[in-house]
């Protein structure tokens, strides 16, 4: 038997993408869409040893997604095999808690939910808009990225301003990269041969954007992203958690518009602002070059996560694995050091030959006798969305 789903990912200026045999979970072809809505653009279609490359222009996502048949058409796989639509929808609000089929009244919901994620919703729904049209007689699917958090508790997500308000407007905790926390607690817990109900978790998401959670029993009590993901551990170009007052003082005394305060929050702070870099192989280099800048970002990285690590470990009331994953948790042996090393207090022993180790394979990290497993393993987000899609059609 074979279910092959076809999986989106649309960004505000590109469109990521695999087919996916749900049955056997055997990757059929992959590729990427860039600069959507630039003169100039590409795409990537990568189908068994062969990699397409076209350069030219797309206008919008529709558009984009138009040519992308034609790619399929003209190099495979065969649209007429693809069961079902899977697309990563960032924001659900409160009013998706789980993954659902998609319809006119589900688009319209998300439409209203827009405000909660400005960024990356609107281009989310045009790459739905634009796929339906596409591929009209197949079911289509929206995976939340928030669908994961939505067990957590009022205590985790009530911010305290005025309850009318927060109600009224849908303002709380969501937390993002659900999909990824899942998959990969689900997977620590299948990779040490433990039961996924009985377990206390961290786990750390790690990439250009980045998010920590707590897990207990199989249940997400508290994580660090919130309305948007823009709040939590410093990242690549995002700041992570700051003070609330930072806005009045950047409009007060810079005379910054909210425009302009949300943009510089989320483009240009994080790793970018500190270091001038987001990629973590040129900060370890500027490290070594002993450059300041960028040995105080690494700093302030590993103090937030250090710092989120303490608190979840306290609200979980003790921890049995932390692991690591995405782009820097799975590749960056420096970081990992730099955040587990200070948890030996806590029972986080490190082995330095584990984590230094090449295996890009999930694999155990802490030292034999360390009261906590601390892990790496890999994050696989579209499998999950296969799985989540296949559910959800079943």
């Amino acid at each position: 038997m074979s279910t092959p789903v076809l999986l989106l990912n649309c960004g505000s200026s590109s469109i990521k993408y695999k087919v996916i045999d749900a049955d056997s979970e055997a990757v059929i072809a992959s590729g990427i869409i860039q600069r959507i809505g630039e003169e100039s653009g590409s795409l990537d279609h990568k189908l068994d040893a062969e990699t397409v490359h076209v350069d030219r222009g797309f206008p919008n996502h529709a558009r984009a997604l138009n040519y992308l048949v034609r790619v399929f058409n003209a190099h495979g796989p065969d649209l007429h095999t693809i069961k079902a639509v899977g697309h990563r929808t960032v924001h659900g609000g409160e009013k998706f808690r789980s993954t659902v089929v998609i319809d006119d009244a589900v688009l319209d919901q998300l439409r209203e939910l827009s405000p909660l994620a400005p960024l990356h919703n609107p281009p989310g729904i045009a790459g739905v808009e634009a796929a339906r049209e596409a591929l009209p007689d197949v079911p289509h699917v929206a995976i939340f990225d928030t669908a994961f958090f939505a067990t957590l508790p009022a205590s985790a997500y009530t911010y305290a301003i005025p309850a009318d308000l927060a109600a009224e407007h849908g303002i709380r905790k969501y937390g993002f990269h659900g999909t990824s926390h899942s998959y990969v607690s689900r997977q620590a817990a299948d990779f040490l041969g433990r039961d996924y109900g009985a377990l206390k978790q961290i786990v750390c998401h790690l990439g250009n954007g980045a998010s920590i959670s707590a897990i207990r029993d199989g249940v997400a009590i508290d994580t660090s992203m919130g309305l948007t993901p823009l709040a939590g551990l410093v990242m690549g170009t995002r700041s992570g958690d700051v003070d609330p007052g930072l806005h009045a003082f950047l409009g007060r005394e810079l005379g910054m518009s909210l425009n302009d305060v949300d943009s510089l929050l989320n483009k240009k702070s994080g790793m970018l602002g500190l270091a001038g870099v987001t990629d973590f192989r040129d900060l370890n280099e500027l490290i070594e070059e002993g450059d300041a800048a960028a040995k105080l970002a690494m700093d302030v990285y590993c103090h937030r996560l250090i710092s989120y690590i303490g608190a979840y470990t306290a609200l979980l009331g003790g921890v049995d694995v932390i692991s690591f994953t995405a782009g820097v948790g799975e590749n960056d042996a420096l970081v990992r050091a730099n955040v587990i090393g200070p948890l030996a207090g806590i029972g986080a022993v490190l082995d330095d030959a584990a984590n230094t180790s090449p295996s890009r394979d999930a694999r155990v990290i802490s030292a034999p006798d360390s009261p906590i497993t601390v892990l790496v393993v890999p994050t696989n987000e579209e499998l999950a969305m296969a799985r989540e899609t296949k559910a959800a059609i079943a």
